[in-house]
């Protein structure tokens, strides 16, 4: 593999990036955009962009991923998309029939500086929205953030386009789940379920990206967030958003908008973090805690203690978003591992101040890095440096596991060669239990395997 030819020395870098740890902004908008009931994405660019987009989403969720596309082409390009993106309006409501569009745009469109509302303006006044129809937008150039930004622009969008206040405040709580899984959508709410808390939460890909085979070919999947939901949002008793950077922006635009309050917690990911998630939803609802939720807790400390020994000071690296990342850093370290290189694509200076707080007290150095030169060849040469027993990331991550035999967990976006993860959360105590059993199957796998014939022993 050419990755074996990774330099030891490490060189400054400002402005190079080799094999990013990244994506783009409208993959995260197209993302958000499918967690809206009946909706149709529609990228506002050319035909290049959107396949890229549809394609890179398929192959994580092995389920066809439906949008539209403006195909620019050179006029396109020159005058603008204006007419490009009123005729694909007329023709995806004639034809397909969508709930609702939710246009992003790409680095084509916002270069030349189309004015998205503007062109909905006209394509209303021209007819060509039909009554109980809807259209939202988000700007989402590739050239500024990455997918996590995407995503948290058009989660706002969805805020600022139909969040309403109705003069009340009914007994219903926000929940915007930030970038995680269908699977994990699920789970947050069936804790919300648990507690008999009444919940709205938006985007919601459950049963959009990880719906059964039927037989039967589907447009619209009976999952998804509706338009009605959206716009009793600006109702809610409070929001709790779950990401930083996901999900923050739009618990603060509804808070904004309609006097929302809103808590801004970590992704419910390992012990503490769900707590603190639990804890919320309990004050903010004036709701108890089921002993059914204390028996999934109790049932993940008991793993946490049984299995101690063959985590204790484990050295783990981890790539990936920095809503995610925070959170597994921290249970990383109440069950007693040293996350020792810790790397994210999106630019971010909190999540960096963010991470030493958290290992502040390791006994060991904690390489940190964020945006410019943060990307999986740096990545792969910090390992090299210092190995470490176990890794965290994406499929790219499979490289440098095979070059370097070290352990590989697949964790975050995208997640190609796999599956499960949209079946199987990560949040919540169950989630919880399940990342420890990949921990754990990962490092007992390898003992096992590395193991002398007098030292393979049956019971571990």
């Amino acid at each position: 593999m050419l990755m074996r030819h990774t330099p030891k020395e490490i060189p400054e870098r400002k402005a190079l990036t080799v094999n990013p740890a990244k994506t783009c902004q409208p993959i995260g908008a197209m993302y958000a955009s499918l967690g809206i009931h009946g909706c149709l994405p529609h990228s506002h660019g050319s035909q290049g962009c959107y396949a890229y987009h549809r394609s890179c989403l398929t192959r994580h969720y092995k389920e066809p991923v439906l949008a539209a596309t403006s195909s620019f082409t050179e006029g396109a390009s020159v005058f603008g998309g204006q007419a490009n993106l009123l005729q694909a309006i007329n023709n995806i409501f004639t034809v397909y029939d969508p709930a609702v569009i939710a246009v992003h745009t790409t680095c084509l469109s916002e270069t030349i500086g189309d004015d998205i509302p503007q062109i909905f303006a006209k394509a209303e006044n021209e007819g060509k929205i039909p009554d109980g129809k809807y259209v939202l937008h988000a700007n989402t150039p590739s050239y500024v953030g990455t997918h996590v930004t995407g995503f948290a622009n058009m989660t706002k969008a969805m805020v600022d386009y139909f969040a309403t206040a109705n003069g009340h405040k009914e007994k219903c709580v926000n929940l915007i789940p930030g970038w995680v899984e269908p699977s994990d959508m699920k789970e947050i709410k069936r804790i919300a379920f648990e507690m008999g808390v009444k919940s709205i939460l938006f985007p919601d890909t459950e049963n959009v990206l990880n719906g059964p085979q039927t037989g039967k070919f589907t447009m619209y999947p009976k999952g998804g967030v509706t338009i009605d939901q959206l716009k009793k949002t600006g109702s809610s008793r409070g929001t709790i958003a779950l990401g930083r950077l996901a999900s923050g922006p739009a618990a603060k635009a509804l808070d904004a908008k309609c006097k929302v309050p809103c808590e801004i917690l970590d992704l419910p990911i390992g012990l503490k973090a769900t707590d603190r998630f639990v804890d919320a939803l309990r004050k903010m609802a004036g709701v108890t805690v089921p002993d059914s939720l204390n028996l999934e807790r109790g049932q993940m400390l008991d793993i946490i203690t049984d299995m101690q020994a063959y985590l204790y000071h484990k050295k783990v690296a981890l790539v990936g978003d920095p809503d995610q990342l925070e959170a597994l850093t921290e249970f990383l370290i109440d069950i007693d591992m040293l996350p020792v290189h810790i790397i994210t694509g999106t630019r971010d200076k909190k999540f960096e101040q963010r991470i030493q707080e958290l290992t502040a007290d390791l006994p060991c150095k904690v390489n940190v890095k964020s945006g410019y030169g943060a990307d999986m060849f740096h990545f792969h040469q910090l390992i090299k440096n210092e190995p470490v027993d176990l890794m965290f990331g994406n499929t790219y991550v499979k490289y440098i596991s095979r070059d370097e035999d070290i352990p590989f967990i697949r964790f975050g976006f995208p997640i190609m060669d796999r599956i499960g993860h949209s079946y199987f959360p990560t949040v919540g105590y169950q989630g919880g239990m399940r990342l420890l059993e990949k921990i754990l199957d990962a490092l007992m796998d390898r003992q096992d395997r590395d193991s002398s014939e007098i030292e393979f022993d049956l019971v571990m």
